[in-house]
């Protein structure tokens, strides 16, 4: 399915053109903390995404959380 990748795709792009632009790693020790911080800093907390209904995927985390199963009886 060609829409398989589709998430996956902009996040790589918005990472890449919008926070790595500029930037010239050496090594991937070098990127980890800095693509770190974008995940955990921009991306998890502050960008709205389609794919979850236009909330952070932080929110869509806290809205969504599995529950316990309840024990019948």
């Amino acid at each position: 399915d060609c829409y398989d990748n589709a998430v996956a795709e902009s996040f790589f792009g918005t990472l890449k053109g919008e926070h790595l632009d500029g930037f010239n790693f050496h090594t991937r020790a070098e990127a980890k903390p800095e693509i770190f911080n974008f995940i955990e800093g921009d991306d998890n907390a502050q960008r709205r995404h389609s794919t979850r209904g236009y909330q952070t995927p932080d929110a869509f985390d806290q809205n969504h959380t599995l529950q316990p199963a309840r024990k019948a009886g």
